[in-house]
């Protein structure tokens, strides 16, 4: 077939469907059992922020939560959630002994089955009998250059995946109506999300790719700000305005609505403005192979 030929010196690298099973279930039961790097350390900048009160209460909950998360190895939270995957596969890559689809889905079995993490998942919206397993997994996959995987994991529970949001907006809204819609949201829901919260907001693509946008946004770095002046300048207006609206720590008031707010931008329709809002509570559970 024309265009499917190697070129002279490209080396095609042939990885065991059983290996990315492995890498993923250890990927689940360290984003449900491990604070990510550099948590603990937001949520004492938050608590330092946050005058007494029940506020500074919750938040010095959630760090106590997290130490015995670390000393006992439980869950950080009892919703483990549904499994959202970002697999990045090079071109040159051959996943042998199955596909990508079935190794991910193993993984995530075995991993909340040894884990002895909460199966979370029904049959379908409609007939919601539960699942003996918590696959399949939310699985969005890109073709890049070269031979390795990257997988990275976001663990979704409810109340947070329940809060967020997606519009279609006026093309010219603008930062005041991305900003406005963003801190509706929030006041509409957020407060059921175990705040502080982060917040993942994609601009762009069409209906269905925004959403993508801002859950992909959430697996950024802690403390890193998007790539552009643009990105970051609506980042921290959207958080100022997220922080004023008071909801504070798991809803008793304070400062501290969110701890961050990453915008992830795709180009769009002249006609149109897609926007969605990710909403993710504090534990915020994530985990990233190469592989």
């Amino acid at each position: 077939m024309i265009g499917c030929a190697l070129k002279q010196g490209d080396r095609v690298r042939f990885l065991e469907a059983r290996a990315v099973s492995e890498a993923v279930a250890s990927m689940c039961v360290e984003a449900c059992t491990r604070p990510s790097e550099g948590l603990r350390a937001l949520l004492v900048k938050a608590m330092s922020a946050s005058p007494m009160g029940p506020g500074r209460s919750a938040l010095d909950l959630c760090l106590r939560n997290l130490d015995e998360t670390v000393s006992t190895g439980l869950p950080i939270c009892q919703d483990t959630g549904i499994a959202v995957v970002f697999a990045e596969r090079g071109n040159r890559l051959v996943i042998e002994g199955g596909s990508l689809r079935e190794a991910v889905d193993r993984g995530v079995e075995k991993g909340y089955r040894e884990g002895r993490l909460r199966n979370s998942l029904v049959n379908d919206p409609l007939n919601r009998t539960p699942l003996p397993v918590n696959s399949p997994a939310i699985i969005h996959l890109s073709e890049v250059p070269g031979d390795s995987l990257t997988l990275e994991l976001l663990v979704k529970g409810a109340g947070s995946e329940n809060a967020s949001a997606s519009a279609m907006l006026p093309p010219l809204a603008g930062e005041d109506g991305i900003t406005c819609f963003v801190r509706d949201a929030v006041l509409a829901k957020a407060a059921c999300a175990c705040p502080p919260l982060f917040l993942g907001v994609g601009l762009g693509g069409n209906q269905e790719m925004c959403g993508i946008l801002s859950k992909k946004a959430l697996l950024r770095p802690f403390g890193t700000p998007g790539e552009t002046p643009a990105q970051k300048r609506l980042e921290e207006r959207i958080l100022a305005a997220v922080n004023e609206t008071g909801i504070g720590p798991q809803g008793f008031g304070g400062p501290v609505t969110a701890l961050e707010v990453r915008v992830e931008l795709a180009p769009c329709h002249m006609a149109s403005l897609p926007v969605a809002v990710c909403i993710e509570c504090h534990a915020h559970r994530t985990a990233r192979r190469v592989l």
